[in-house]
């Protein structure tokens, strides 16, 4: 298992820096509007090394921090990168979904593998959040960039109001199961390794929770943030799925509905090696890190510095995008 991950992890070393090669090599001939249209005109005269070192440094970090407190690297990549950076939000959107992608590619099969993730639970929902993540990456490429940030900082400041408030159940009740779910065969049993037990579940307000993913499905492309911070609450706390089936199978959606949005921004000229490849890299690093340091810190302490970081990233944001209606 460890040469396994040890050969990932080379070839994704290996992919990413050809990517960034091949990318410095085809803007050299263009550096200056390269430059402008990537990031602001202050920093276009600092080289271009210096970009994706910073970027390779903060998102290693935030990797770590990502795992210790539960969320999705996306949610803190965007309102991050996009508020102390000097890069286009287009291209931190566009960079953002592929980090997120990046973690659940990495993950999904080994939760679909232990029982985790549910294929049944996770189909229709990914069905519908996929598409509206494509309708959410297109409005939101077409939109004014200050309608964007102004809109980022205050889902961003969302998501730091349902983080405060929400609660976990990991053991919902569930007493009747709905129609749709009984139809779709949305049922299941996992092995719970702490206790040794096998956990029956099954759902029920199946579909209020669909159409919520729409709306999460079209903020997810939009923003680049992944949506793994509002996939967890609807299956766990409205649908009823127990805590670990709902963090594992909303890690494996976001293969898929990542996937959908990020080609818009591929397609769209929207992603960028030099920013992609060393943030996916600190990402995985930081992740790995991570995972070494849950066992040893307090989840709760770890929760509120998530927390104050995506406060203070929202208001950023925020702020940000009001200044650039001025």
């Amino acid at each position: 298992m460890a040469r396994r991950h040890a050969a990932i992890m080379f070839l994704v070393l290996f992919f990413s820096v050809a990517l960034i090669a091949v990318d410095y090599v085809s803007a050299s001939t263009d550096a200056a509007a390269v430059s402008a249209s990537v990031v602001s005109p202050a920093a276009s005269n600092v080289a271009w090394w210096v970009w994706p070192l910073s970027l390779f440094v903060v998102t290693f970090f935030l990797g770590i921090v990502a795992v210790l407190g539960g969320v999705g690297g996306g949610v803190l990549f965007v309102p991050i990168i996009g508020g102390f950076f000097p890069f286009h939000l287009d291209f931190v959107r566009g960079a953002g979904l592929l980090v997120a992608l990046a973690g659940a590619l990495a993950a999904g099969p080994g939760l679909l593998k232990k029982g985790l993730a549910d294929l049944r639970l996770a189909l229709p929902v990914a069905v519908i959040a996929s598409a509206c993540a494509i309708v959410g990456a297109m409005v939101g490429l077409a939109l004014p960039t200050n309608v964007v940030q102004t809109a980022l900082g205050a889902t961003i400041l969302g998501i730091v109001a349902i983080m405060i408030m929400a609660k976990k159940s990991e053991y919902p009740e569930v007493r009747q199961p709905d129609a749709l779910s009984t139809a779709l065969r949305i049922n299941g049993i996992y092995h719970e390794m702490s206790s040794g037990q096998e956990v029956n579940w099954q759902i029920h307000r199946t579909p209020q929770g669909l159409a919520t993913f729409i709306i999460i499905g079209v903020m997810a492309g939009m923003f680049g943030l992944g949506a793994g911070w509002a996939n967890v609450p609807v299956l766990n706390l409205m649908m009823g799925a127990p805590l670990k089936v709902s963090v594992a199978t909303s890690k494996f959606l976001l293969s898929i509905t990542d996937t959908s949005a990020a080609w818009i921004y591929v397609n769209n000229g929207a992603v960028l090696p030099m920013m992609v490849a060393p943030s996916i890299i600190g990402i995985m690093l930081g992740s790995i890190v991570g995972v070494r340091i849950l066992t040893k810190t307090k989840p709760a302490a770890v929760r509120y510095i998530v927390i104050v970081m995506l406060l203070f990233a929202g208001l950023r944001a925020l702020l940000k995008g009001l200044a650039i209606w001025n």
